[in-house]
């Protein structure tokens, strides 16, 4: 079972990284007002309790999100066929210094660190384009790494590593060293190695709009 503390923690910093609405606590869970044409609201649970059956069963405007930290599998049993699962994520936690790397940066790369509000922006750039970038904000003690992204181009060379690394530094200099993300499977892979661990399945369903 996923403690509502960690839920917590992450979903507001995904919030905060996002610029949206900060969660409140509803039907068990914590609902986001997110307003965007295509995500409208999402809620998250760590269990499909009652708060999350009620809304599988009454909710029929598209794209709202239903989140749970369950396996798919168990999700698809719960849901009428109205709904959609997505890709699956896994929420992942780090709780000691990541794995270390003797990477480094090449010259035709330049690193940026800044600071939008509360999020702090990792950006590996070159020239005027941005090749990686990452973000992290500090919810109840908790480093939320969000938003990890490397161009298709110039993947498998380090990158997205090198930005883990910089904003675990940057997480440490604020005396943070406990971590919490949402990875792809992917994302899963690369993670593990670092010393990441996975916490829990992140199911996701929607209901499209075009059904």
């Amino acid at each position: 079972m996923v403690a509502d503390h960690i839920l917590k923690a992450w979903i507001t910093g995904w919030a905060i990284t996002r610029g949206v609405s900060a969660p409140i606590a509803e039907y068990d869970g914590y609902g986001v007002d997110v307003g965007w044409p295509q995500q409208l609201q999402r809620y998250v649970f760590a269990a499909p309790g009652d708060g999350f059956k009620l809304l599988a069963n009454t909710v029929t405007e598209p794209w709202v999100f239903l989140k749970v930290c369950i396996a798919p599998e168990q999700v698809a049993t719960l849901l009428p066929s109205r709904w959609v699962i997505q890709q699956q994520r896994y929420m992942m936690v780090c709780n000691r210094p990541m794995a270390q790397s003797k990477f480094a940066l090449p010259d035709e790369y330049e690193l940026q660190v800044s600071h939008e509000d509360a999020v702090t922006v990792v950006r590996i750039t070159m020239g005027e384009e941005t090749i990686a970038i990452g973000r992290i904000v500090f919810v109840d003690g908790y480093a939320i790494y969000d938003r990890i992204e490397t161009h298709a181009a110039h993947r498998r060379r380090g990158l997205a590593s090198f930005i883990m690394h910089t904003l675990e530094r940057i997480a440490l200099d604020e005396g943070i060293t406990k971590g919490i993300l949402v990875a792809t499977e992917q994302g899963k892979l690369l993670y593990e190695k670092m010393g990441w661990e996975l916490y829990s399945f992140y199911t996701t369903a929607v209901i499209p709009g075009d059904k």
